[in-house]
């Protein structure tokens, strides 16, 4: 089990400072353009909520709200500063550190369960992943296609908690 914790960690925490590295990039001109500042605002509220382990009791930390639940899909109530967002990640990234290096034979067979999800906690992990590396990429294209720069590649994480 250690030999896998390690793995998650390393490469959910590569997927994490690439977020970092995609937003530390943006310049600020266009920061508030809403594709940007909202896909990555709602990428790392979805990072929180399944690293949740009772996802219905869950609630972001201030000044974010549930918006990303509602169904309607309404937008968060403004743009969020770049310096919140960042806060933010780091948040999730501990938040997300710790789900992982609390992983054992049991912990690992409980369920993430919603509406429209069941899985084990180990496949929530790798859903979270895939979802956040999905982002990081449509963030780096607009980068690229707009600004001409983008967040960097990160193969492995070195931070630890």
């Amino acid at each position: 089990m250690d030999e896998l914790k390690t793995m998650l960690w390393k490469q959910f925490g590569a997927v994490l400072d690439m977020l970092e590295s995609s937003i530390l990039v943006c310049p600020e001109s266009f920061w508030d353009k809403k594709d940007f500042c909202y896909s990555a605002y709602h990428t790392l509220f979805w990072i929180d909520y399944y690293s949740s382990t009772e996802p219905d009791t869950f609630s972001p930390p201030k000044p974010f709200s549930l918006s990303e639940l509602d169904p309607k899909g309404i937008l968060p109530e403004r743009v969020y500063l770049k310096q919140e967002l960042l806060e933010y990640l780091e948040y999730s990234r501990k938040k997300v550190f710790f789900l992982i290096d609390g992983l054992n034979e049991k912990t690992s067979k409980e369920r993430f369960i919603t509406k429209k999800k069941n899985y084990n906690r180990i496949e929530m992990i790798l859903y979270n992943m895939r979802h956040v590396q999905h982002h990081v990429g449509q963030l780096n294209m607009l980068l690229r296609q707009n600004e001409d720069v983008a967040g960097k590649w990160v193969s492995q994480t070195d931070k630890k908690y």
